[in-house]
């Protein structure tokens, strides 16, 4: 039992830092497409923000169902 409470630990503490890493790793990648266009930079960077924010609202809502109480902002079923 302590044992599975030592691995949930260890998965908490790796992901802030994966997030970071990917959050790194899409704004150099956008900074590199601003260097050749400007408003496709825009473009992308728009998409990419939205999709980041229904992953968000979508880990929140998945939090929710598995405490077995309502989920943030899911619709009723």
């Amino acid at each position: 039992m302590s044992n599975d409470k030592a691995d949930e630990t260890k998965d908490r503490a790796r992901v802030p830092w994966l997030k970071v890493l990917e959050t790194v790793f899409v704004l150099v990648a956008v900074a590199g497409l601003a260097l050749w266009s400007v408003p496709a930079a825009l473009v992308v960077g728009g998409v990419l923000g939205v999709l980041a924010c229904e992953r968000a609202l979508a880990d929140r809502r998945a939090a929710g169902e598995r405490h077995g109480g309502e989920a943030v902002g899911g619709e009723r079923r």
